[in-house]
């Protein structure tokens, strides 16, 4: 977290002020979400498992800058961020701004024009989102037919379907193919 070392985080609570409404406060610091999604696009992990590394990583909790017995959030937390995040041009806002301090702090060096561009990463967030909650549902369907109707499930569920809907939902390596897949098992 060599970051976090020279800048004390990318972003401050301050960078997020316009987000929300004059007469409230978001709930959890806005820097804090934005960097628990920074790491969770780096190491490929799902809102729920992201949501369980703030609660038991130490090096999670220390690029947070949060108390080791911090219980952390909910992981539906992350998709509501990401929805603000998405909203005009904040996602290329924030990129620029950590590029500049980043750059302002001498961790990278000026080798002429550097671009940011937030469109893939907004892609990957919005498509993560999208087959989280399409596997969450598919999840939640066989669990209420297994608890209702057992047997209406015996021929038709075979090991594979525990690996793809078990918990927690794991992002997998093609979403596309995933998405389809679970589009054929629903149906």
């Amino acid at each position: 977290m060599w970051v976090r070392d020279h800048l004390d985080g990318l972003w401050s609570d301050e960078d997020f002020v316009s987000w929300y409404p004059r007469d409230g406060r978001p709930g959890l610091p806005p820097a804090q979400l934005a960097t628990v999604c920074v790491l969770q696009f780096l190491l490929n992990l799902s809102d729920r498992q992201a949501a369980e590394a703030v609660r038991c990583r130490i090096d999670f909790k220390y690029a947070l800058a949060m108390d080791l017995d911090d219980p952390g959030f909910h992981h539906s937390v992350l998709t509501d961020f990401r929805d603000r995040l998405g909203e005009d041009d904040r996602a290329d806002q924030l990129l620029s701004l950590a590029l500049d301090r980043i750059r302002d702090a001498g961790m990278i060096k000026e080798r002429g024009r550097q671009r940011t561009d937030s469109t893939q990463v907004l892609a990957a967030a919005r498509e993560l989102t999208r087959l989280e909650l399409v596997l969450e549902a598919v999840r939640a369907a066989l669990e209420e037919a297994s608890r209702d109707t057992p047997d209406v499930l015996d021929n038709l569920v075979d090991a594979d379907w525990a690996t793809r809907y078990g918990r927690p939902v794991r992002r997998p390596s093609h979403p596309v193919t995933r998405l389809k897949q679970a589009g054929a098992d629903a149906h």
